[in-house]
């Protein structure tokens, strides 16, 4: 089992920047990629971005493509999302999950999740 932590949420004007963090404990060999999602409110969890531990190979949604970086720190287990030019719409809850064999943009790929961390964004 792997547990996941987030960090880093916050409150930032349209335009900003926020970095959030994701520590990974437990199991932590048995990962093969890591993900980020994003929930608002009346609406479905939708894939971000993720990355692979070995390679570092990264993918991201067109929503935030040129403006988030996604990395990794293998020394630390930790994830990062770097959010740049912030909008309201990226306005929502933040969740890092793990992925055991495959990189997936849906939630089913990835089995284990931290607790979300808010990000909001004012106009």
């Amino acid at each position: 089992q792997v547990q996941l932590v987030e960090s880093g949420g916050g409150s930032v004007q349209a335009g900003g920047s926020l970095r959030l963090s994701c520590a990974a404990s437990g199991r932590t060999s048995s990962n093969y990629a890591m993900g980020w999602f994003r929930q608002s409110p009346r609406k479905e969890r939708e894939f971000v971005a993720a990355i692979t531990w070995s390679s570092g190979s990264t993918y991201y949604a067109d929503s935030v493509k040129g403006r988030f970086t996604i990395s990794r720190d293998n020394a630390k287990n930790t994830v990062y999302l770097q959010m740049n030019s912030l909008n309201p719409e990226d306005t929502a809850v933040y969740y890092c999950a793990a992925a055991r064999s495959l990189v997936g943009v849906t939630t089913a790929a990835y089995n284990s999740w931290g607790q979300g961390t808010q990000v909001t964004v004012s106009s």
